[in-house]
């Protein structure tokens, strides 16, 4: 039986102020930067593309990665001192962060993320007295001194009157309750910075870094017009943050594009003293207990919260829902880069996702196709069985301006639907006389640059087949036959493609073929309920 540690507020302890001086140990001046007046936060995608909803919702990490800029002010002492900034990203990577604006310059940086949590708490207290409560089932408590004596990992071991017991481990609600918060531990994640100012001063500072656990994608709906040959296109950026800090009312824009960036080290792997990650989880493993001690009377202690679950022990923003603000972003170059940046100050929560527009709905031009890789087609012999395949559905349009379109496209899911009149699908499968479009299917697109073509590739038509046959073989060359059959109710355009065939290697087709991107094509009409052929010789190799 495995039992999470109880959390307890720590009501009334003394922590540092937001802002001013204080004597440390050894003489050190300790100075609490004020809260952000201005932040921004610039974030990259993963480099494997996989976006966090999924992550967050298993209490994954995030791959990604965030720039963040902050603006702070201090009074600083003349002479050294330490210069702490709380709140600050949990993720950040101390050694990016760069500062601006201290007279003396930085002799030292940390990063404190050594934060309150169940086990920081009880490794602090190791060897020293606490309060062991006890809750039965009547709901009476009892309340003892206890000294605790085993480590966060394993067993929860602790000394009372009655010798060594094991706590959450019997008929009674156990729960600790601590007289202080020990040292080294804050409240939020800090940022420490050793200076040395020739003179009192109140300095305004940039703060930059680098942070983990950030992520971004881009959503994209296309609904296809009666026509079927417009569509309106509309696009989401969805920012993701699974770090603790939250950053309101930021400045933020995202980054499309693959930079070259990596970091290896994740959570619960040895940094550079050898010792594991802490992800803030005290687990304890159910032993034989003792007999229930008696009651024994003790001053009330600083404060002791209910036992709870270990997924309730997180910061009050986790839970928050998606925000939706019909707010288009900008778009900037930077470098081989894209830069969408979002023109008003948004909120970027802790754990949690928004979404904002990354640009107006606009009417694209397209062609909606039924699409086969012709030279992966499977060949239809004699005595085999058939081998007809279905076609695919295939959206195609160019990044242009003439197109609708005209500006870098990120990378990311694409719904397709049909507004009502339409039947794609075939036999009329998909139209939908009502009031609201259905989806024909979702595609995945690359990043796009101005000029490009956009090809989107769904799932399969069952009313279009499609088979190919060997009509002959020669030494050098092999003679093949491709017919499409369209079961549906109206005509439809068919593309089949060789892209895994040289150019050169076809030769004789009974119908033109086009070139498109290097690629052969072949591109026919094929009426209601009828059907097209395709002969072609293809050469051998050697």
């Amino acid at each position: 039986m495995v039992r999470p540690l109880a959390w307890v507020a720590l009501c009334g302890a003394a922590l540092a102020p937001a802002h001013g001086a204080s004597a440390a140990p050894g003489d050190e001046v300790v100075v609490m930067a004020s809260a952000p007046t201005a932040t921004s936060v610039t974030i990259y995608r993963a480099p494997d593309d996989t976006f966090g909803a999924d992550r967050m919702a298993a209490d994954e990490n995030l791959a990604g990665y965030a720039l963040i800029s902050e603006t702070r002010e201090v009074d600083l002492p003349a002479g050294p001192a330490v210069v702490r900034f709380p709140g600050v990203a949990a993720g950040m990577l101390a050694e990016s962060v760069v500062i601006s604006g201290l007279p003396g310059g930085v002799r030292e940086k940390n990063l404190d993320a050594q934060l309150l949590s169940p086990r920081h708490l009880y490794a602090g207290w190791f060897g020293r007295p606490v309060t062991l409560r006890r809750t039965d089932a009547t709901g009476a408590v009892r309340s003892e001194r206890a000294v605790i004596r085993s480590a966060p990992d394993g067993a929860a071991v602790v000394e009372t009157a009655q010798g060594f017991e094991t706590v959450q481990c019997g008929p009674f609600a156990d729960a600790l309750a601590y007289p202080g918060v020990p040292p080294g531990l804050f409240a939020t994640p800090t940022l420490s910075v050793a200076t040395d100012a020739p003179a009192p001063v109140h300095a305004r500072l940039q703060i930059a870094y680098l942070a983990w656990d950030y992520d971004w994608r881009a959503d994209y709906v296309m609904t296809i017009t009666p026509d079927m040959r417009h569509a309106r296109l509309q696009a989401w950026v969805t920012l993701a943050s699974a770090d603790v800090t939250s950053f309101p009312a930021t400045h933020a824009a995202v980054v499309a594009g693959r930079p070259d960036f990596s970091e290896t080290r994740d959570r619960g792997e040895q940094d550079d003293t050898g010792e594991a990650g802490d992800a803030g989880e005290l687990v304890f493993h159910c032993q034989a207990s003792a007999p229930p001690p008696p009651i024994v009377a003790l001053p009330p202690p600083i404060a002791l919260a209910k036992p709870m679950a270990a997924m309730d022990i997180v910061v009050s923003a986790a839970r928050q829902k998606a925000v939706v603000r019909a707010v288009a972003a900008e778009v900037e170059n930077l470098g081989d880069l894209k830069l969408y940046r979002l023109p008003l100050p948004t909120t970027v929560a802790a754990r949690a996702q928004k979404q904002v527009a990354l640009f107006e709905p606009r009417t694209v031009r397209l062609a909606v196709l039924h699409s086969a890789a012709l030279d992966d087609l499977p060949d239809d012999l004699p005595g085999d069985r058939d081998n007809t395949v279905a076609a695919r559905l295939l959206v195609r349009t160019r990044n242009r301006t003439d197109m609708g379109l005209g500006l870098a496209l990120p990378a990311g899911h694409v719904r397709v639907l049909t507004d009502r009149g339409n039947a794609v699908g075939g036999a009329g499968a998909l139209a939908d006389t009502g009031p609201h479009a259905l989806v024909v299917g979702q595609a995945d697109l690359a990043d796009r640059a101005v000029g490009d073509r956009v090809e989107l590739a769904m799932g399969e038509t069952p009313q279009v087949q499609v088979n190919r046959r060997e009509v002959s073989r020669g030494p050098h060359s092999r003679l093949l036959s491709v017919m499409v059959t369209n079961a549906n109710r109206f005509a439809i355009t068919f593309v089949g493609t060789f892209r895994q065939t040289p150019p050169d290697a076809i030769s004789a087709p009974s119908q033109p073929l086009m070139l498109e991107e290097g690629h052969r094509e072949w591109r026919v009409q094929v009426p209601a309920h009828g059907r097209a052929t395709l002969r072609y010789r293809i050469a051998e190799p050697g």
